[in-house]
């Protein structure tokens, strides 16, 4: 979609997705106006049908107590299973290569179990220098429980001297000079910070090449680009749902586990009894026999609530198509950048990939001389965005709620501020 010579106004007639944001409650001014909602990369809006279907479980829990397990509208006991199609579509996965389960930092120790599995002369892990903080805070407690010292195992990738964003054939070169050494490559799929997009499938190949695990956290990346989990060959993945998912504050995250480790009964995991065989689970005396592909990592029964809510969200998703949402994501961002290079200042810089290929919808926008301040202003006209120490302001204008007509309001507000 070309955007850079046509009116927003315009560009809002002929989107075929216009219709999708009317499924979604839009945070208010005090004027009653909508606010210019771009905080999708931290929280996802409501959707509309997200109370219906948490409605419908209360209701069947009021009237049914238990016996909703089998006979609600949409019976607890399964209810894990219903997400798990569209889940798997969204991360271009097979459906037995994902299940919607805990939260995203439990998941990755859960899943670092059976994938981080270090011996003497083979045990560091590489990742992000500047990787969200949960994930370092999760695999230094990883290397300590081995046994070894984070210092020596852990592996950072950093940019280069005066520069932001991490070059694919630095990642390449360090796995030629370490790679032997290294048990795991742990990236995120999108850079919370910068908004890079990393080519997990290029990674995957080349973690393979010397013998590591290759494992991604997708927090910011599930429900934002076109994953392709499965054909990309990575071993395992973890995501939350809160974000460009829509699962509601705080809900479940989400699991891949490839195919070909799947069907490994033998692969050393922390087991509960959701994971176990469906015919003999509720038969409680025989040995663990772990369900094949990703549901064998459950551990206990799961919150149907937040499963409901995200139902709602994950239903929208179907409609509408992972395709059509990327392509009007990239036109959608590229508006936006194009927006901001014409406002008349030199304090701006987008420190996000120009390359539509090498980034999500995010725009990470680093301001020159400005501290939180700025932010403040600008939340002040009705924008909610998100402010990163010490002068980066992150904004994600997301597919299925977002218009280009607030992309131009936003990038005005901007412009009269720092103009």
């Amino acid at each position: 979609m070309e955007t850079t010579q046509q009116s927003p106004g315009t560009l809002d007639a002929h989107d075929p997705l216009k219709r999708f944001r009317q499924e979604f409650h839009i945070p208010l001014k005090k004027d009653g106006s909508p606010c210019l909602y771009f905080c999708g990369n931290s929280l996802g809006l409501q959707p509309r049908k997200a109370r219906e279907y948490v409605d419908i479980v209360m209701d069947d829990w009021q009237h049914l107590g238990v016996e909703a397990h089998f006979d609600g509208r949409h019976p607890w006991m399964p209810y894990h299973e219903f997400l798990t199609p569209q889940m798997a579509q969204i991360v271009g996965a097979k459906a037995e290569e994902v299940v919607v389960m805990n939260t995203l930092t439990t998941n990755l120790h859960l899943l670092m179990v059976s994938f981080y599995r270090p011996k003497a002369g083979r045990f560091k892990i590489l990742m992000e220098s500047d990787a969200f903080p949960s994930d370092r805070y999760a695999l230094e407690s990883q290397i300590r429980f081995h046994g070894y010292d984070p210092a020596e195992a852990l592996l950072l990738l950093k940019p280069r001297p005066g520069e932001t964003l991490i070059r694919t054939e630095d990642i390449e070169t360090m796995l030629e000079r370490e790679g032997q050494h290294i048990a795991l490559v742990l990236l995120g799929g999108v850079n919370y910070y910068t908004g890079q997009l990393f080519p997990i499938r290029d990674i995957t190949t080349m973690g393979h090449r010397h013998g590591c695990t290759v494992g991604f956290d997708l927090a910011h990346a599930a429900g934002n680009i076109d994953l392709k989990l499965h054909d990309s060959g990575c071993d395992f993945a973890v995501w939350c749902t809160y974000k460009y998912l829509n699962g509601s504050p705080g809900s479940l995250g989400g699991v891949f586990v490839h195919e070909r480790h799947g069907a490994n009964p033998d692969l050393p995991r922390f087991a509960g009894w959701w994971g176990h065989n469906k015919e003999t689970r509720f038969n409680m005396r025989h040995d663990f026999d772990p369900i094949k592909g990703a549901e064998g990592w459950q551990l206990s029964n799961p919150p149907i609530l937040p499963m409901a809510a995200m139902r709602a969200s994950l239903d929208l998703f179907e409609e509408a198509g992972m395709d059509a949402l990327r392509r009007k994501s990239v036109a959608l961002t590229g508006y936006l950048e194009s927006l901001l290079h014409q406002i008349p200042t030199d304090r701006i810089r987008i420190i996000t990939p120009t390359d539509p290929d090498e980034r999500g919808c995010q725009l990470s926008i680093q301001v020159r001389n400005a501290d939180r301040r700025l932010y403040d202003q600008i939340t002040a006209q009705g924008v909610i965005a998100d402010w990163r120490e010490p002068d980066v302001i992150r904004v994600a204008p997301v597919p299925l709620y977002n218009t280009f007509s607030e992309v131009q309001q936003f990038a005005e507000i901007l412009s009269d501020m720092l103009t």
